[in-house]
């Protein structure tokens, strides 16, 4: 995820991917339609014209999603969580349920792909 996005982006990115039901753009959108084109995050359909989301773009969406799951559950281990983020995240070895207390925690793997993220950006 070397790809770094502003939060106007970021909220505009989010906004095309629950799905755009004509050409007309919002102000946000318009206002950022190049970064996102641009870095291939999203698309103009070929037979309507709308902008949509891209492969890529539901990908850097899910990471960056995952990356605030981390970050809020370091925080508060009893957080709520996205569940496809907190399913990746126990399937992939950073958090873990510690039978004799509630919530989940970051295991050492978490906390260093925790640090490296920080350490990039």
């Amino acid at each position: 995820m070397s790809l770094k996005l502003s939060k106007a982006e970021l909220a505009a990115l989010i906004e095309v991917s629950r799905g755009l039901t004509s050409t007309r753009l919002s102000h946000n959108v318009f206002k950022n339609v190049r970064v996102l084109t641009g870095n291939k995050l999203a698309a103009y359909a070929r037979k309507t014209g709308i902008l949509e989301i891209t492969p890529q773009g539901r990908e850097y969406l899910f990471s960056h999603l995952c990356v605030e799951t981390l970050r809020k559950l370091k925080a508060d281990p009893t957080a709520r969580a996205h569940g496809e983020a907190l399913a990746f995240l126990l399937r992939k070895g950073h958090l873990e349920v510690r039978p004799d207390q509630v919530g989940h925690f970051l295991t050492t793997k978490g906390e260093e792909s925790l640090q490296d993220i920080d350490a990039q950006g």
